[in-house]
């Protein structure tokens, strides 16, 4: 992917504004089959509490060409409660992602967006040194997704959400 192509993505930090718009994403069919049902506005409202108190999970809204098309985070995978347990590496980052408009789907979006936030996390987090995800099994898009965003399959893994293909990217050299 061209640099041009990256530049067309940037990462906005979830603010409290954000979570009526992103209460309704959850609400759509295709997020839905593998996010569940969507939050209350309150339950939003306490996430997004937890996360601005603490630096293990940040959520951003990504914009392509400046205008909303989906959600990702990104939390630090030691420490994340219940969930990695076995993770030694401090550097280790995960994310969990999706577009917003269904329509949209096939068509490399998501692709795009997730090597576009990959690049920037590795940009603006020197301490990262590893990214991973964990789609479902079952989720054939998002792990044909992350794929062609560069990620290699690890193997299937237990969660607390039940199983899921454990995907990594690791820091380019250099």
């Amino acid at each position: 992917m061209s640099g041009d192509a990256l530049a067309n993505w940037t990462f906005e930090p979830v603010t409290e504004a954000h979570l009526p718009m992103l209460r309704e994403w959850l609400g759509r069919p295709h997020v839905q089959a593998w996010w569940g049902g969507p939050p209350t506005l309150e339950e939003l409202q306490a996430d997004l509490r937890e996360d601005l108190a603490g630096d293990q999970v940040r959520g951003y809204v990504a914009r392509l060409h400046g205008e909303p098309a989906g959600f990702i985070q990104r939390y630090r995978v030691m420490g994340e409660d219940g969930w990695w347990t076995d993770e030694t590496d401090p550097g280790a980052r995960g994310i969990d992602q999706y577009l917003a408009d269904g329509g949209r789907l096939g068509q490399g979006l998501g692709r795009a967006m997730v090597r576009a936030f990959v690049a920037w996390l590795f940009e603006t987090d020197p301490h990262a040194t590893v990214v991973q995800t964990d789609p479902h099994p079952d989720n054939r898009r998002a792990i044909a997704c992350c794929r062609a965003a560069g990620f290699a399959a690890v193997g299937v893994v237990q969660t607390p959400d039940g199983p899921a293909l454990l995907m990594t990217i690791r820091r380019p050299p250099g």
